[in-house]
């Protein structure tokens, strides 16, 4: 198929080649939805909120209490995911998968009754079992079914839990094989400190997992409720056919369970951007995705993906909405 696309893109009423990077986007985009006139609305950004255990071992400068914090404050309409939500028009909605930090209540705000609360201490054994991890990888495959069913035609998935980049740097150093001490970053602000206690529990916590002879149970044991929630929301995002469009080194790290535990996933997703996280762009090439940016962001909540979508959006213009050459009477030449 990528042929058609690319014939397609020289035949606009332009010189072959003229939007440089943004045809490429424009390819990525119509080979995610297998179709030339790829669109990318209507969207929607589902945000996952979880606690996490290893919290309480070091591995973060915030307390868990700031996960209930700050999904309170994208409740209000205040937080930065708010903003660009809105300034994409891309409708937002928050799901609980096993926060103990605060309850929050709201409009928009749902909660599972499927997935248990928090995750236990990474370093003191699994985080997860088998059945939690599929609980939360069911909610997420409902909300993507829901969209779908809504009508949408690109998904974004982020998150909110403080602690969550610590599982993801496991995942990260379990699924792609890096070194744990390259997977792992400062996250939301860790001192030298913080940074030394997550390098020693992800490192302790991913060579468990290595041992552990099931893929699914090494999965979970190192995972997150709203990490597994994506994985699954991925998971039936790409089998039904959607666009995925990922956020940053958390939501890039539930995409590689997608792909590990329902292969081929990968091949309806576009990185939004690359995370300052150091493990990040490992993550990506494992799963074989050029970013569509690289700024150095690290916020999570979907933020860099709703800050790369309008460059989606563009490029599904390029491919609808330009005339050909030949309907305007013209000869290619460039």
């Amino acid at each position: 198929m990528i042929d058609d696309v690319r014939a397609h893109l020289d035949a606009l009423a332009k010189p072959r080649g003229a939007m440089g990077r943004l045809e490429t986007l424009a390819t990525e985009l119509a080979l995610t939805q297998r179709r030339i006139d790829a669109r990318t609305s209507p969207r929607r950004v589902v945000l996952f909120a979880g606690d996490h255990g290893c919290v309480g071992e070091g591995v973060s400068a915030w307390p868990s209490e700031v996960t209930a914090m700050m999904v309170a404050t994208i409740l209000s309409g205040r937080a930065t995911s708010n903003a660009l939500a809105a300034a994409a028009d891309c409708p937002l909605r928050m799901v609980d998968v096993g926060m103990i930090g605060g309850r929050v209540e709201g409009p928009g705000f749902f909660r599972d009754a499927r997935v248990a609360d928090g995750t236990e201490p990474l370093g003191a054994g699994p985080a997860m079992t088998v059945a939690q991890f599929d609980a939360a990888w069911a909610v997420g495959a409902d909300e993507a079914a829901r969209a779908i069913d809504d009508g949408a035609a690109l998904l974004i998935a982020g998150e909110m839990g403080i602690g969550n980049t610590t599982p993801a740097a496991c995942l990260t150093t379990l699924l792609t094989g890096i070194d744990p001490q390259s997977a792992v970053g400062r996250g939301a602000g860790a001192d030298d400190a913080v940074l030394a206690a997550k390098r020693g529990v992800v490192t302790a916590a991913t060579a468990r997992a290595q041992a552990m002879a099931d893929p699914r149970e090494a999965i979970a044991s190192v995972a997150g409720n709203e990490i597994a929630a994506m994985a699954g929301f991925y998971a039936t995002g790409a089998a039904r056919g959607v666009t995925l469009l990922l956020d940053g080194y958390v939501s890039t790290a539930a995409a590689l369970i997608a792909e590990r535990l329902a292969p081929g996933s990968a091949r309806a997703m576009i990185a939004g951007h690359r995370s300052a996280e150091p493990g990040h762009g490992a993550a990506l090439a494992a799963l074989g995705l050029t970013p569509v940016l690289e700024w150095e962001m690290r916020l999570g909540e979907g933020s860099g993906a709703l800050t790369a979508l309008p460059l989606l959006d563009a490029a599904a213009a390029l491919l609808n909405d330009v005339v050909r050459l030949d309907q305007i009477g013209a000869d290619r030449a460039d």
